[in-house]
């Protein structure tokens, strides 16, 4: 079923270049469930997964923030590696186990390397995102090259339907003011309740920085 992939190659629409330790996982199981097609590589360099839209994606799980600082060099490889030409994704595990530990992993992801970060609940929130991300590429001409941050778009728009309480309609209200997840995650409440009011501007300054397994 699965072929082999092209080094650094850009998957064509509905596959994903993954990395071939993820083979076995529960989140490529979540990636077929969704109707993505796989290409394993064996050398991926340091991202695990490159998606149809020039992204690719490095994915830190619980047990690698638990463990040391080991993955802020990972980190580091990841941003000095990918090509400029891609768009650099971090999914972050954010569990109970590793929730004491966001806050710190957020600002090294997002102020110190300055790459785009999400948090996810674990490998079956993950397969859900990136599903959402590859088949959220192919409803807008992927062929369309205006600007770059109109490349973007299908991605970006993808993303920020993520966060609790944001539709499409939301997500596209945020957009016309925040051309990137980067900028979005770093504005305040004050500045995004003019855009959604203020449970939602709530709900979207929480979504980056709280513990998404915050207890209820």
């Amino acid at each position: 079923m699965e072929t082999k992939a092209v080094l650094n190659a850009v998957p064509p629409y509905g596959h994903v270049i993954t990395s071939e330790k993820w083979r076995n996982s529960s989140l490529i199981q979540g990636l077929k469930g969704g109707g993505v097609r796989i290409l394993f590589e064996e050398e991926l360099a340091v991202a695990d997964f490159q998606l149809p839209n020039k992204s690719c994606i490095l994915y830190v799980s619980e047990c690698d923030v638990i463990a040391g600082n080991g993955y802020k060099r990972k980190l580091v490889r990841y941003r000095n590696s990918s090509s400029s030409s891609f768009q650099e994704l971090v999914l972050l595990e954010n569990t109970r186990l590793s929730e004491q530990y966001f806050a710190a992993v957020q600002k090294f992801v997002v102020l110190d390397l300055g790459l785009t970060l999400l948090p996810v609940g674990g490998q079956t929130e993950a397969s859900q995102l990136i599903t959402q991300m590859v088949h959220g590429e192919g409803r807008a001409n992927p062929f369309r090259r205006r600007t770059s941050s109109r490349l973007l778009d299908p991605l970006v728009l993808a993303l920020v339907q993520h966060v609790p309480g944001v539709g499409r309609v939301k997500a596209l209200a945020l957009l016309e003011q925040f051309s990137s997840i980067q900028q979005l995650c770093n504005a305040a409440p004050a500045e995004l309740e003019p855009i959604v009011g203020q449970a939602a501007a709530q709900q979207i300054h929480s979504f980056f920085h709280k513990p998404t397994a915050a207890g209820t």
